[in-house]
């Protein structure tokens, strides 16, 4: 596949900088939430229960709205639907610090999903304006900050908790949402690359349907019990609806995702190990702060506040900076599959290693690095894996649908987890038991390595470009003749 813009000179150092901004926004803000729950259920008057929902709100809307964004990107321009993804964000964090009630917050939140189409946007507009040679190791740095960010966002948060206010979290995501937005708005180019149509109205309001039905159901399946005929009843609802979607697409001349697109195996099977990979990754961000709170009573627990607990994960978030550039690597070099596979492997061992010595601080930090390599190496391959698979006309659609995935992933990893930790709760002993941290850690290595294995079913790229690592890593040479030969995309210098 040509570029279409070929003798453009594009900024690769100053976009990227300003495409990570604008990802790591998006995720401080999915965890940096967590530690504050407390605070907030105390300062809005409600319950705990009550309060779940400003975690459960922007999952849902991202859920709806990733893949929209995406789509509009494709049609309209992924830039200027970048600025809106963010004002949007930013005005609901701004309304979620104001809010004087758990309903403002939540409204907010809800606004705040509309971020989730940062990622696809972001990784189309790599795909179409980074010279070939980069971008690979481009998407694979963006990516690491769904990691990365959510790391820091425990630390910040739990920073901002212990030492002033819960509200700051919000005002920080609006800070660097409006910072992004403007520099956006004025430093990057437009991608010229469209795909006229109309808009799926039906499809989006179907899919929006589809899929908030199951993901309700998967955040409160904890209170409201796995076998309860709400859960199971809003589940089995949510896949009738979602059936109903594929064939609405499937009739319609231009649908909201391309069904056959989704078909194509190399698309398909990394969807299904994305779905796996955000399984364990959320599951991490949840066993970790839990343990590094729990009390020192319980035997195994360090007794900490939510500071602590950002602590612990602080150096393993740092860990994707580096496995996502070596990803980017890696895909260059042998494609997508070596990276999203050796990842799954790396994080099924450091849960491994976690379920078997979770007993110190200085264990748990470092096997806890150990998984945030193997989540850094998949989670920037699996973008490379989609953007490899389909024309660029298509990049954020598809994109926008693996960042669904992922999400749903992590929804499903964050309450299957939460279950087993609550089942070994008893009224003698309020606290999850030991054996049940252990049993948690080895069911998200389990996930882990099925997508591991899920992985090695990929098929390989017709064609693949390889390139040397310093040329990956940024250095200014050109392409040897053979791959000059070989690549219909010639590089750009910048």
């Amino acid at each position: 596949m040509a570029d279409t813009n070929e003798a453009r000179t594009v900024p690769v150092g100053r976009s990227l900088a300003i495409l990570g901004v604008a990802a790591l926004a998006f995720s401080l803000a999915q965890t940096a939430v967590a530690p504050a729950l407390g605070d907030m259920a105390a300062a809005l008057h409600t319950s705990a229960q009550s309060v779940a929902w400003v975690l459960t709100a922007p999952l849902v809307s991202a859920a709806v709205l990733t893949p929209v964004f995406g789509r509009l990107g494709d049609m309209f321009g992924k830039r200027r639907l970048l600025v809106i993804s963010l004002v949007l964000f930013a005005v609901g964090a701004a309304w979620a610090a104001l809010g004087g009630s758990l309903a403002m917050v939540v409204v907010g939140r809800v606004l705040m999903g509309a971020g989730g189409g940062i990622f696809p946007l972001c990784f189309g507009i790599v795909r179409d304006e980074f010279p070939q040679e980069r971008r690979a190791g481009a998407v694979g740095l963006i990516s690491a900050t769904a990691g990365i960010g959510g790391g820091l966002g425990l630390l910040m948060g739990g920073l901002l908790v212990d030492h002033a206010s819960y509200r700051w979290i919000f005002w920080a995501g609006t800070i660097m949402a409006v910072a992004a937005a403007v520099a956006a708005r004025f430093l990057l180019p437009e991608s010229p690359v469209r795909t006229p149509g109309k808009v799926d109205f039906v499809g989006t309001i179907v899919l929006g349907v589809g899929i908030t039905a199951p993901l309700i159901a998967i955040s409160q399946a904890t209170s409201w019990g796995w076998t309860s005929s709400r859960t199971l009843g809003l589940i089995a609802a949510g896949l009738v609806v979602l059936a109903v979607f594929v064939i609405v697409e499937r009739r319609t001349a231009e649908p909201l995702v391309d069904m056959t697109v989704l078909a194509r195996r190399p698309v398909l099977m990394t969807n299904v190990a994305t779905l796996l990979i955000g399984f364990g990754m959320f599951g991490v961000f949840l066993l970790v702060p839990q343990l590094a709170q729990a009390p020192k009573a319980s035997g195994f627990g360090f007794g900490g506040d939510a500071t602590l607990a950002g602590l612990l994960m602080l150096p393993g978030s740092l860990m994707m900076l580096v496995a996502g550039p070596l990803s980017g690597t890696l895909t260059s070099r042998f494609g997508g599959k070596v990276p999203l596979a050796l990842g799954g492997a790396v994080t099924a061992t450091g849960m491994a290693l976690l379920a078997a010595e979770h007993g110190s601080k200085g264990a748990v930090l470092g096997f806890t690095m150990i998984v945030f390599t193997g989540i850094g190496l998949s989670f920037a391959a699996m973008p490379n894996l989609i953007v490899d698979a389909v024309d660029p006309a298509k990049t954020g659609e598809a994109t926008g649908v693996n960042a669904l995935i992922r999400s749903v992933g992590s929804s499903l990893g964050t309450q299957v987890i939460a279950g087993i930790l609550a089942h070994s709760i008893t009224a003698p002993n309020p606290l999850p038991t030991e054996h049940a941290y252990t049993q948690s850690f080895l069911v998200g290595g389990a996930v882990a390595l099925v997508a591991a294995a899920v992985s090695l079913l990929i098929p390989r790229p017709r064609t693949h470009a390889h390139v040397s690592a310093l040329e990956e890593i940024g250095a200014a040479a050109p392409l040897p003749e053979p791959a000059l030969a070989a690549d219909e995309n010639p590089p750009r210098h910048t």
